[in-house]
């Protein structure tokens, strides 16, 4: 369990942030932007979940458990895996969270009909933010592969398919 007591620390006043492993790095270094991306994404599901009708309990319980995956990819990617003991078994995104949401994206788009046309973003607002937490989604994802294609920033191949997927599963959702 996390305990949070004091909320601000004053380490960052120099710019600077603290990934998982300790090091320090500027707060507009690309693993953070990716991370904090990541983060901003898991705000908008957020607001979606509020937004889904009461009756929508299948959507809202899949995205709860979204909301949770999201911080193991925050994780991940906050802590990079060098192949050096850290002391803690760091939260790591893993290829049983990519099937899940395949499978999720599957029965909600078995209940669809098939697209014969682009979707114009909106519809009622449970829609439009599940479109909105999906183009955070897509930024996120652009910025990790970013940091991926960076020598000696090492990224999961479970987490840069999770977050393609979950740009998938919150399109569907949104339909």
């Amino acid at each position: 369990m996390v305990v949070l007591n004091k909320i601000y620390t004053r380490t960052g006043d120099d710019g600077t942030t603290a990934l998982g492993d300790g090091e320090r790095r500027p707060k507009h270094d690309a693993r953070v932007a990716a991370y904090g991306t990541v983060d901003e994404a898991n705000a908008a599901i957020g607001v979606a979940l509020l937004e889904l009708p009461a009756t929508e309990t299948q959507v809202a319980g899949m995205l709860s458990r979204i909301q949770n995956d999201m911080f193991d990819l925050g994780a991940d990617l906050c802590t990079p895996d060098r192949g050096k003991p850290l002391g803690y078994e760091p939260l790591r995104v893993t290829d049983g969270q990519v099937v899940r949401l395949e499978r999720e994206i599957d029965e909600l788009n078995r209940e669809l009909t098939p697209l014969r046309s682009f979707v114009l973003p909106g519809g009622c607002r449970a829609a439009a933010a599940l479109h909105v937490a999906r183009t955070v989604t897509r930024r996120a994802e652009r910025l990790i592969v970013e940091l991926a294609g960076n020598p000696g920033e090492p990224v999961s191949a479970a987490a840069l398919r999770y977050v393609n997927r979950l740009s998938d599963f919150l399109f569907v959702a949104s339909r």
